[in-house]
């Protein structure tokens, strides 16, 4: 405890109701002990960090002005949401932040009901907010009640397709909402795109302090003193844009920008929106990421996300391994064959450290394109590169590969199009939880015709895959892998293509066959390795491709063996229904084959380490084991095998 700051207002805040009795000057305190609190809580968990010491002073205003839970405040994405939970009575828990059955790193309706919408991929919060303005008033039901609506979004949010939908339904629909811009200059990597520039010329073009007149806000909602200086800077801010602002023409009243970590800024802007407010509204505030944490203010992420730390130096208390991670491998391995191959590109949504593009952007920077949070242009972006005689690679999270599923369906492959989809943290992912677990690629991309879906089993199978990705130009092809380090296996000089649809041998043997599909391999292994120690050796194969199946591998596996297990790091529907169609089809089970699948269960499995999240899956050594001597009828005693 002696390390932990000191927080004597901080200490006396249970619940938001609290903080109505503090002066302005005790909220501006109340904000720099939260910030001390934020850092000292993540130094020693990990986690998300720069975001929500960039909406530390924010947090504190809305909260002592808006009346939260019946107030709905959504927060975009939610990673900048440690300091709300320590506010909202959640303090005594955020040391448990991210870890098995501690709190979310993420907004969590089952959580808390200051939490009024759940949250982990962007650009879902003004949708929400107008659903929640739109539910208030035509009389839902709420158990806190129906009052404001207020998102908070990001500029990194905000340049997703989805954002400006809503913005554009909430402008007609002219209902009381509130949008606040959370204008950092930065998502996850450096902002992109035209929109981006807009909002860097909105406050650019002229010296900050004379946009501080803006912060008065929208000319009609305030006190007569105010009138004539916001609209000087009203009408000096409309000049930027033809027309008037982009949020003007989109139906929305303009109110900054303003700097959200001036408290003297906030609080009066926010008052003032809270009583006068009738239709949208949009507040622009200028943050920070990191602010008042100089190792994440120098960060070039701006302190986004961290392992544990220490809190004076900010150094990182990081495991060592041996292993290289996967993303890694991915991003060398493209580079040395973009190296020959002029035609190779890649593509990403807002994420090129997080998939190992920023290696490929180091060395081919005129090939590499970074198409901010929109996954569904990504996918349609690679596709039109295919088309003109590119060979593109768009590299996704599986978890975000999902946005842009229409487009892999409409653009991609019903037009046969080789797109190279590599698939980031595939399978369980950890301390982000269910949000963010890549379980679904594997069923949503192998039930498309002429697709081909591969999963590496290690670090050098990942080497050939991205080889195989390649050379392949008959169609849409796809590779996934895990987060986090290898295996530690001996890697290959160069990758070499693999034969579509051939699985690889590991070893051979009797009654039971193992087909595993992607990194599960390991697990396997160590299960085989129990299970000859009772007298079963099992054959090991590693299926390599869920599509197309290597049908003669699998028919003779399926003779040869009294059973036959699949093994995948994916949902129902997925490598194992494939494997069951086929024998089904084929008429293998009329011979009397025993056939069990094991996949992800028909559950969201909540943060922990992924160790204990595949426990929780039922899909480590052990239980791969105890599936073997279940569907050989070997009996298991007091626990233990027999």
């Amino acid at each position: 405890m002696s390390n932990r700051p000191e927080t004597p207002l901080l200490d006396s805040v249970g619940s938001p109701s609290d903080m109505k009795r503090f002066s302005d000057a005790e909220l501006t305190q109340l904000a720099h002990e939260l910030r001390s609190e934020t850092v000292s809580a993540v130094s020693e968990t990990g986690g998300h960090l720069g975001a929500g010491l960039g909406v530390v002073e924010l947090t504190v205003a809305l909260h002592a002005i808006f009346d939260a839970p019946r107030d709905k405040i959504i927060w975009d994405v939610s990673h900048q949401c440690y300091p709300h939970k320590i506010l909202t009575g959640r303090r005594d828990r955020i040391r448990t932040i991210r870890q098995k059955d501690g709190l979310s790193g993420f907004t969590k309706r089952s959580e808390s009901p200051y939490d009024p919408f759940g949250a982990a991929h962007s650009s879902t919060s003004i949708s929400a907010a107008l659903g929640f303005a739109v539910a208030r008033d035509l009389g839902g039901a709420s158990e806190t009640g129906h009052g404001d609506a207020i998102a908070v979004i990001g500029d990194g949010a905000m340049s997703a397709g989805m954002a400006f939908e809503a913005l554009n339904n909430a402008g007609h629909l002219k209902k009381r909402l509130i949008v606040i811009l959370n204008d950092n200059e930065m998502s996850i990597a450096p902002p992109v795109g035209a929109f981006s520039s807009y909002l860097s010329r909105l406050y650019a073009e002229a010296p900050f302090q004379e946009l501080k007149a803006a912060a008065k806000g929208a000319v009609s909602l305030l006190p007569g003193p105010f009138q004539q200086g916001a609209r000087r800077a009203k009408d000096l801010l409309k000049g930027f844009a033809v027309g008037g602002t982009l949020f003007e023409e989109l139906g929305f009243s303009y109110v900054g920008p303003i700097d959200g970590h001036d408290m003297d800024q906030l609080l009066p802007v926010l008052r003032t929106v809270q009583q006068r407010a009738t239709g949208p509204i949009l507040i622009h505030v200028l943050t920070k990421k990191g602010k008042g944490y100089g190792p994440a203010e120098e960060a070039r992420d701006g302190g986004h996300a961290t392992a544990k730390f220490d809190v004076v130096s900010g150094k990182q208390k990081k495991a060592p391994s041996n292993a290289p991670s996967y993303t890694s491998v991915f991003g060398r391995a493209l580079v040395e064959h973009a190296s020959r191959d002029d035609r190779i590109c890649a593509v990403t949504a807002a994420m090129p450290d997080g998939t190992g593009l920023n290696l490929f952007n180091e060395r081919y920077p005129s090939r590499c394109f970074d198409v901010g949070i929109a996954e569904q242009h990504a996918v349609t972006f690679a596709a039109g590169m295919a088309a003109g005689g590119l060979r593109p690679f768009c590299a996704l999270y599986s978890t975000f590969l999902q946005r842009g599923y229409d487009q892999v369906v409409h653009d991609v492959a019903i037009q046969r199009l080789p797109v190279r989809f590599a698939i980031d943290r595939a399978g369980l992912v950890g301390a982000d939880g269910a949000t963010h677990a890549g379980s679904y690629d594997v069923a949503f991309l192998s039930n498309l015709p002429g697709f081909v879906v591969m999963a590496a089993a290690d670090e050098a199978e990942l080497v050939h895959m991205v080889a195989t990705a390649a050379a392949h130009d008959d169609g849409p092809i796809a590779f996934r892998y895990p987060r986090g380090e290898g295996e530690g296996v001996e890697m290959p000089q160069a990758g070499v293509p693999l034969e579509i649809g051939k699985a690889r041998m590991i070893q051979e043997g009797t009654r039971v066959a193992l087909l595993s599909f992607g990194t599960r391999l390991g697990e396997v292994r160590r299960a085989a390795e129990s299970l000859g120690a009772k007298g079963i050796a099992p054959t090991i194969v590693d299926a390599r491709f869920a599509k197309p199946l290597d049908h003669d591998m699998i028919l003779r596996l399926a003779r040869e063996h009294e059973a036959l297990i699949t093994i995948e790091e994916g949902a129902i529907g997925g490598f194992g229904s494939h494997v069951a169609q086929l024998l089904a089809e084929e008429g293998v089970f009329d011979s009397g084959l025993k056939f069990r699948s094991m996949v992800l269960p028909d559950i969201f499995i909540d943060q922990a380490s992924p160790e204990d999240m595949y426990k929780v899956a039922g899909m480590d050594a052990a239980q791969i084991e105890a599936k073997v001597l279940d569907v050989l009828g070997v009996a298991q005693i007091s626990g233990k095998r027999a």
